[in-house]
Parts: structure tokens; C-alpha cells; sequence
């Protein structure tokens, strides 16, 4: 008896050799295997979760150096905007007519793209290869899309053609998928923000979000190419052909206003986040020597079409920042999917440094990541905080004259102190 059950086990153990049906994996194994493909796939999303501090790069030409000044500030990410880089240093300094009209940053022509130009690929490429050198993060950007050429660019004009042309939100798709395509793997860029400050409702009647009510225009322009959020639709659909894994940054309407998120659709892709710009009164961050500097923080300040006089204050602030926090309670979007892209004043303003405090205050209350407006830009002094509040020596203007980085003194700036202790956590 013994002998045939051994006789049995052995025949079934044979039959088991020999079947075609694979054994099965260990459902462990399987629950590790994921977990590593899900952390390679959030990777880049990962960065974002917890709050970063960051700052933008708006300059003529590729400035590397920069990112290491940048990296000594405790500045975790740059905004980059190349779009500058197309331009000769007379147009962008000395006001002499655009000698390349029709030359737009990579996609060539804003009139109709068709492709990436290599040259410009090619030395966008190497300025994120320096960032990646010196460990910094990029958030790319751009001013001009096909039918959307930026204002100063366009004789101060807006260009509104994409607002009004479905074939543009394709053109402008096709562009971010080409780029993504070549930039997905690159692992300093952790960000695409599709467009900077968008303005679909300039081009059909909306100015002033002070007096006007955006459900009302919103509705008559919903589903036309003025739809902000169907150019978003196809943007990311788009890119998410070649690129599954990159953040996308959108920003609300009317030049990335906080109260355009009233209109703003949540995108059904988890590694979105959602940005706004903050220069508001805006009449009094703008001011200059030139336009008078009349207002001063905390204060009183005529704003709108109609001239409403309106106190400001910290909690002032807070409250025109309330539809961005109102709009994520709403949609369930969590703090660290919303990103202050933009904010500063011209650092002549009496208060700015207060006015910074109060933004970088609320910025870190609510959780929010923020990235300041601007540093060391080498096209305007007005936003270069580390100069302080007097205008800049010859010695920097000659160094800019020369297309060179003008040295950095250490001056008695209280609007960079206040930015210092921001960037470190200190309040």
C-alpha cells in the first residue's frame, strides 16, 4: 500500500513537471514589482509634495551661473521662460525695433508651427543640462504659443488669434507633445507650465474683474476657442501621448489672476497643479519713477475701471487670494497642488517689503508652493530685490551694456531680507 501511494505522488509530481500552465509568481514579489513602477512613474511628482519655495528666470540669453546664486539662496526650483533667447540684446535693451519679427523661441513662428527648431532646442537643452549640473529643478514655461505671440513681442499688442481659431489649440498641442517628447526623461525638468498667463478674456470684452462678473462671461464663451479649459484638454491630452509621468501646470485666465479660478475646470490627471499670479493692487506693485510712486503698503488704493478706492492690508490680501482657496475646497485639490508662480512690486514701492511678508505668509499658511517674481533678471532692474531700493550703480549697467552679470554688492535691502527668510522657513 505504501509502495502505490508512492507509486501516485510520484505520477502527479511528473504531471506537474510537464504542464504548459506556468507557475505562479509570488503575489508578494508582484506587490513590490508595482510599488517600483509607481515610484519611477510619480517620481517627478514626488518633488512636489511638500511645499517648495522657487523663483523665476525671464532673461535674455541662457544664464547658468545663475542657478548656482540661485542654489546658495535655498531657492528649490526655477520657472524658466526662454523665450527671451529668440531677441537681439538692441531690442531687449537699448528699445530698437525687433530686428526678427517673426522669430519665436522654438516653435519657430507663431504664425504656424510646424516643428521645433533644432538650434533653439539645442541650446535650451544645454542650459537644463546646467541646471541638472548644479542640482537644480526647472519648471519650463513659455510666453508665446502658435496664435498667442506674447504683447511685447507683438508690437504691445495681444494676440488673440488662439481665442478665436480651434487650429491653434491643435498647433500649440503639437507643439508641447514634440517638446515632451524630448524632455520627459530630462531629470531637472519637473514641470511643464503650458502657457504664461493666459488672456482668453481680453479678446472677448473681459477686463476687469473688479466690475464685471465672470459666470456671465464665462458662459458665453464656454466650449468656443475661447474656452481656456479646452485648450488645457487638448494641451494635456497631447502630451500625455509621449509623457505619462511630468507634471503640467496650468494657470487660471486674465493673466493668471486668482479670481479667473472661478472659471477653471480640475483636469482629470492626478500630476496637474494649478497656479495663479499675484501683483495685485496692481496698481500699486506697477508703479515706477516714471509713473509717480503714489501708493504705498499697507494703504489706500484706487483700483478697477470705476477708480474704487479699497484699503490694503494683509488681510486685504487674504481675501483676494480666497477664490483660489474656495475653488481647491470645492474640487478637493490639495495645498500642494496649488503654486503661487508668480508674485512681487517694484521694489521702489514704499512697503514692499511688507507687502512680501504679508503675500509669503499667507503663501505658506495656506501650504501653497510659491516661486518669487523675479531673480536677478538682466532685462529690467525693477523686480531685482537684492539691490535694495536705490537704483542700480553704473557698474551694473555697464556689466549689463556688456551682456555680463553685473557684481552683487551686498546692499541694505529689507525686501531681500524678507525673501531670505522666507526661502529658509524663518518667518
Amino acid at each position: 500500500m505504501k509502495n502505490s501511494k508512492a507509486f501516485i505522488v510520484l505520477i502527479l509530481l511528473l504531471v506537474v513537471g510537464c504542464s504548459s500552465v506556468p507557475p505562479q509568481a509570488n503575489p508578494e514579489l508582484k506587490k513590490e514589482e508595482k510599488k517600483e513602477e509607481t515610484k519611477e512613474r510619480n517620481e517627478k511628482l514626488a518633488f512636489w509634495d511638500g511645499q517648495r519655495k522657487g523663483t523665476n528666470f525671464m532673461n535674455s540669453k541662457s544664464l547658468p551661473e545663475n542657478y548656482d546664486a540661485a542654489k546658495e539662496q535655498n531657492i528649490e526650483f526655477i520657472r524658466l521662460a526662454p523665450d527671451k533667447w529668440a531677441k537681439d540684446s538692441d531690442f531687449l535693451f537699448n528699445d530698437k525695433p525687433d530686428a526678427n519679427p517673426d522669430k519665436d523661441f522654438l516653435i519657430g513662428n507663431a504664425d504656424k508651427y510646424e516643428g521645433i527648431v533644432e538650434e533653439d532646442f539645442a541650446e535650451l537643452k544645454a542650459d537644463l543640462d546646467a541646471a541638472e549640473a548644479r542640482g537644480s529643478k526647472v519648471v519650463l514655461t513659455v510666453l508665446s504659443l502658435p496664435g498667442d505671440r506674447w504683447r511685447q513681442f507683438n508690437n504691445y499688442k495681444n494676440d488673440d488669434r488662439i481665442w478665436k481659431d480651434f487650429s491653434y489649440h491643435e498647433q500649440a498641442a503639437v507643439f508641447w507633445r514634440d517638446l515632451a517628447s524630448r524632455l520627459k526623461d530630462h531629470p531637472t525638468v519637473i514641470g511643464y507650465n503650458l502657457i504664461n498667463e493666459p488672456h482668453p478674456e481680453t479678446a472677448t470684452g473681459f477686463n476687469d474683474f473688479w466690475t464685471q462678473d465672470y459666470s456671465e462671461w464665462y458662459s458665453s464663451v464656454e466650449n468656443t476657442p475661447a474656452d481656456l479649459n479646452l485648450l488645457y484638454e487638448t494641451i494635456v491630452t497631447a502630451i500625455r501621448t509621449v509623457d505619462t509621468k511630468t507634471p503640467i501646470i496650468v494657470n487660471s485666465g486674465l493673466y493668471a489672476t486668482p479670481w479667473a479660478f472661478k472659471y477653471l475646470k480640475p483636469i482629470d490627471d492626478e500630476n496637474v497643479l494649478y497656479a495663479f499670479h499675484m501683483y495685485e493692487p496692481y496698481e500699486l506693485t506697477s508703479q515706477n519713477k516714471k509713473k509717480g510712486l503714489t501708493y504705498e503698503y499697507p494703504g489706500t488704493i484706487k483700483v478697477g475701471e470705476d477708480k474704487t478706492e479699497k484699503a490694503f492690508n494683509k488681510e486685504a490680501l487674504k481675501e483676494f487670494l480666497e477664490p483660489v482657496a474656495q475653488w481647491a475646497k470645492e474640487n478637493n485639490i490639495p495645498a500642494n497642488r496649488i503654486v503661487a508662480e508668480e508674485f512681487g512690486t517694484n521694489r521702489l514701492v514704499k512697503g514692499a517689503d511688507q507687502y512680501m511678508a504679508d503675500l509669503i505668509s499667507i503663501f505658506d499658511d495656506f501650504g501653497w508652493h510659491w516661486a518669487f517674481y523675479a531673480f536677478r533678471e538682466d532685462t529690467w532692474d525693477g523686480m531685482d530685490y537684492e539691490l535694495g531700493s536705490k537704483p542700480p550703480t553704473w557698474e551694473y549697467w555697464q556689466a549689463i551694456e556688456n551682456g555680463e552679470q553685473p557684481p552683487r554688492k551686498v546692499v541694505d535691502s529689507p525686501i531681500w531680507e524678507v525673501l531670505k527668510k522666507g526661502l529658509e522657513g524663518k518667518e
